[in-house]
């Protein structure tokens, strides 16, 4: 394969594996839960079964039998620290023999702090009928490595944004049954760079960088079983294939690699987001005190390879595995107008050892949350959560092939955990 090839190639699984940095924030891999601030604050541990546009995203029947009108917004400030560490990657140019990589072998909080904003709305068509819309942003994130880090041949610096529209219909079939179904428009935008390396160490790196974007459709559809005490949520998101369409620039490749020097309209890359099953519920125990629980099951596995059409024409395997996580929390009614609430949650991450590069630093997570509601009048209230994300230490070890060039990559991710503050709102009339 010549480096012309090679080089698209590189770039192009470059972009669609930066998705897998959203793990660094509160769900797992390509998935980022903050889309309601009451949910954060009971480790969005039932939200399949709660009621209202905050559990749209999650379960359109949510809406079916409201009340009134109502609109929620909400933002999410993440806050994420971490080291990726080398402990010993080496490099092995054309020709050459196998050497340390040089460069900073500590990238420490290579992720931006960000803020996710999300907003909900409903209305009522009648007793029975209700429709809404989600407007999310499942997958956004910057990250930004040093330009002399270890990691700068696999992830330089990434920018990734989403929006996520789902239009939904809630349907009150009988006294205990509703159902719900909705439409997943999908916008993304992607930016990332890094570096290449030319054929002798004393040369400056190359360097590529790629642009991309793209509209995609998923749907939602969903049910939930009431009585007097207890509700049960259950819904599928389906997967999406996902295609970015972008721009290639790759410069500053010298001697026998300078050739690759170029620039590549309309490059291409194909691959599919997991598909989720959630399962709720919320019991009402006292009065006063509602308990939680949720589990959702990611098909992963789905995103087994990066098809990418010409002119690379080529398949990249990535090898997810499936994963899950499990929630559980409580609403506890302290007044008539203030409600606390908390919960823990246990993720699996879905990457898997060998698998893993600096663009995908996932790890199994713990998330310990609080928050609470405030209903400031009859028609406005707000409110806010608190979560602490604990991630285990994990290996970062994928192969990496640059400009011809060979990475045996060796590193860690080391002392990762995030906060995430959560203030949103929620209107009716």
């Amino acid at each position: 394969m010549s480096f012309r090839t090679k080089a698209p190639l590189l770039a192009t699984a470059a972009l669609v594996s930066a998705f897998g940095l959203q793990g660094t924030a509160h769900a797992n891999a390509f998935y980022l839960e903050e889309q309601s601030a009451r949910g954060a604050g009971r480790a969005f541990s039932g939200e399949g079964a709660d009621t209202g546009p905050d559990s749209l995203w999650w379960n359109p029947a949510a809406i079916a039998g409201i009340e009134e009108n109502s609109v929620s917004i909400a933002a999410s400030a993440i806050l994420p620290k971490g080291d990726v560490v080398d402990n010993g990657t080496v490099i092995r140019r054309p020709g050459q023999n196998f050497v340390p990589i040089t460069g900073n072998r500590l990238a420490r909080d290579p992720i931006n702090n960000g803020v996710v904003p999300s907003g909900s709305f409903a209305f009522r068509l009648g007793d029975r009928v209700a429709v809404g819309m989600a407007v999310t942003s499942p997958f956004s994130f910057t990250t930004n490595y040093d330009a002399d880090s270890w990691t700068r041949y696999s992830a330089d610096k990434t920018r990734l944004r989403t929006i996520d529209v789902q239009p939904s219909i809630g349907v009150v079939v009988t006294d205990w049954l509703r159902v719900g179904g909705a439409l997943n428009v999908e916008y993304t935008d992607a930016t990332l760079s890094n570096a290449l390396p030319n054929i002798l160490a004393s040369q400056a790196d190359g360097r590529q960088e790629l642009k991309g974007d793209g509209w995609d459709f998923g749907w939602t559809a969903g049910v939930q079983l009431h009585n007097d005490f207890a509700t049960v949520g259950i819904s599928y998101k389906s997967s999406i294939e996902h295609t970015l369409k972008g721009d290639l620039n790759v410069t500053g490749l010298v001697g026998p690699l300078a050739a690759g020097n170029e620039s590549l309209s309309g490059v291409k890359a194909r691959f599919n987001t997991p598909g989720q099953v959630i399962v709720a519920g919320r019991f009402r125990a006292t009065q006063a005190l509602t308990l939680n629980a949720q589990v959702v099951a990611y098909s992963w596995n789905k995103f087994d390879t990066i098809d990418l059409g010409a002119p690379v024409n080529q398949q990249i395997p990535e090898n997810y595995r499936e994963s899950w996580s499990l929630a559980g929390g409580f609403d506890y009614a302290v007044t008539p107008k203030a409600t606390f609430r908390a919960g823990v949650k246990r993720a699996v991450t879905p990457t898997q050892d060998t698998q893993r590069d600096a663009r995908v630093p996932d790890a199994n997570r713990w998330v310990y949350a609080a928050g609470g509601s405030y209903q400031l009048s009859p028609r406005f209230g707000i409110d806010a959560g608190v979560n602490y994300v604990d991630f285990s230490d994990e290996t970062i070890d994928r192969p990496t092939i640059a400009a011809g060039s060979t990475i045996i990559t060796n590193g860690r991710l080391e002392n990762a955990h995030a906060v995430v503050l959560s203030l949103g709102g929620r209107f009716s009339f």
